[in-house]
């Protein structure tokens, strides 16, 4: 795990498989914070006609209850997106669902909705809520452009992406403006946008910078993505 401050907060990121950062973990709070899980994701495109592996959920599951246990918290809030569609639950096979019956009921869960899961039903355990505010901090799916409350969110899968030698390097990474944070996806099965690309950078305006954090080396590196015009 890499300390960070923000917004005058101690905060963790939890380095994922990929090397980059997958969850956050906000020790006052003793609260893991994730976003886009996007459980059942291949069974989603398995009814479409797309046959897929339909191991996505136990392994999104099984990274999940390893933070849990790596970071010690006792509450996890997951930050929209949480099913690929809000029939999900209901399609989770029985190992899967027994995994997370049994994080459900072993901590303070709280589902934040997203736009994926509009209408997420109670087979999932937790809370559901459209967005909340915790320790001064706005937890939301998708950031509130404008908003200048300190804020985090998910949404949007962000990426480094780097060329170095002739190869293309995607790293999952968070994207911080001076009172927001973007936190990449959690799924085993999501892909990634561009931590550059201007859609992420038009979300988190107004700002003066904005940066993609990754864990390295034992520390943070911090990659500039947009400065304000002087």
């Amino acid at each position: 795990m890499v300390p960070f401050s923000f917004c005058g907060r101690e905060m963790q990121l939890v380095r994922g498989i990929a090397g980059g950062p997958n969850a956050l973990f906000w020790p006052a709070e003793q609260a893991l914070l994730v976003a886009d899980l996007h459980l059942e994701k291949a069974s989603f495109f398995a009814r479409e006609g797309q046959m897929l592996p339909p191991y996505d959920s136990r392994e999104t599951l099984e990274r999940l209850a390893t933070a849990v246990r790596l970071t010690g918290a006792r509450r996890v809030f997951a930050l929209g997106d949480n099913f690929h569609d809000s029939l999900g639950p209901a399609r989770l096979d029985d190992r899967a669902a027994g995994m997370l019956a049994a994080l459900t009921r072993a901590l303070d869960w709280v589902w934040i909705i997203g736009n994926h899961d509009p209408h997420l039903g109670d087979n999932a355990g937790g809370v559901r809520v459209e967005e909340l505010e915790l320790g001064g901090l706005w937890l939301r799916h998708m950031t509130c452009a404008g908003a200048m409350q300190p804020e985090l969110s998910g949404h949007f899968h962000p990426q480094l992406v780097i060329r170095a030698r002739g190869r293309r390097i995607a790293r999952p990474c968070v994207v911080r403006s001076e009172n927001r944070l973007i936190l990449p996806a959690f799924g085993a099965f999501t892909g990634g946008m561009n931590a550059a690309d201007p859609a992420i950078l038009s979300a988190l305006q107004p700002a003066t910078a904005i940066d993609a954090l990754v864990p390295a080396h034992g520390g943070l590196v911090t990659y500039p993505l947009w400065r304000a015009a002087a």
